[in-house]
C-alpha cells in the first residue's frame, strides 16, 4: 500500500529544456515536481506519485526521533570531542525562537530547534556539535572554536544556516516563474530528489 498525499499541495512544472530527469522538492507547504514538457498526463500522474514517495522516504531518513538524535550526539562526541561531551538529554524543541539549539551546561541538557529537523545531515551534525562543545566551553572563545573546527563542515554548515536565515527574512515578491523554466535554482535550501526518466521501468 502506498502512503496517501495531498495532491492539492503539489505543483507540477513542465519544462521544454528538461528531457531526461524529474525533480521534486518542498517550497513551504507545497511540493514542486519538475517534469519534461513532453510527458503525457498519465506519465505526469505516475511520476508525481513516484516522486512524492521518494521525497517522503528521504525526509523520514533526515528527521530522527529524540532517541536517534541522542544516539547521533553520542557518535559525534566520540568522533570529534574524544567522548568528553556527555549530555544528560538531547531533544527536539519547538520554542528555540531564533536559535538553532541551546545547551544548559549545569544540567547537561541539549535542545535542538525543530527548524533543523529535515535539514541535511551535515547541518544537523554541526548544530549538535556546537551544543555539545558548549558542555566543554560555555562561551564562544578561541578554545570553543578550536574544538568545533575539528568538524570539517563547520564553515559550510554555518554558511548554510546564515543563508537559510537570510532567505526567511528577505521580502517576497518579484516576477512569477515561467511554467517552462527549468527550476534547478530554487529558494528551498533542503535537498531535492531527482530521478532519471530512463529509470521509469526500474524505479519504484
Amino acid at each position: 500500500m502506498h502512503p496517501t498525499h495531498d495532491l492539492a499541495q503539489v505543483e507540477v512544472r513542465r519544462s521544454r529544456r528538461r528531457a531526461r530527469t524529474v525533480t521534486a522538492w518542498r517550497e513551504g507547504e507545497r511540493t514542486i515536481v519538475a517534469i519534461p514538457a513532453r510527458f503525457t498526463r498519465a506519465q505526469e500522474h505516475e511520476w508525481v506519485r513516484r516522486m512524492l514517495v521518494r521525497l517522503a522516504a528521504q525526509e523520514r531518513r533526515r528527521k530522527p526521533s529524540d532517541g536517534e538524535l541522542a544516539d547521533r550526539a553520542a557518535e559525534l562526541s566520540a568522533r570529534y570531542l574524544g567522548g568528553r561531551a556527555v549530555p544528560t538529554s538531547v531533544t527536539w524543541s519547538t520554542n528555540q525562537e531564533r536559535r538553532w539549539g541551546s545547551c544548559t551546561p549545569s544540567d547537561g541538557t541539549i535542545r535542538i530547534s525543530d527548524r533543523v529537523r529535515g535539514m541535511p545531515r551535515w547541518v544537523l551534525d554541526y548544530v549538535l556539535l556546537h551544543e555539545l562543545t558548549h558542555l566543554l566551553h560555555a562561551g564562544h572563545g578561541p578554545e570553543f572554536w578550536a574544538e568545533l573546527d575539528r568538524y570539517p563542515r563547520t564553515a559550510r554548515a554555518r554558511g548554510f544556516l546564515e543563508g537559510y536565515t537570510y532567505a526567511g527574512e528577505r521580502p517576497t515578491g518579484g516576477a512569477a516563474r515561467d511554467e517552462h523554466d527549468d527550476p534547478h535554482e530554487h529558494d528551498d535550501p533542503h535537498d531535492e530528489v531527482e530521478l532519471a526518466v530512463d529509470d521509469a521501468q526500474t524505479a519504484h
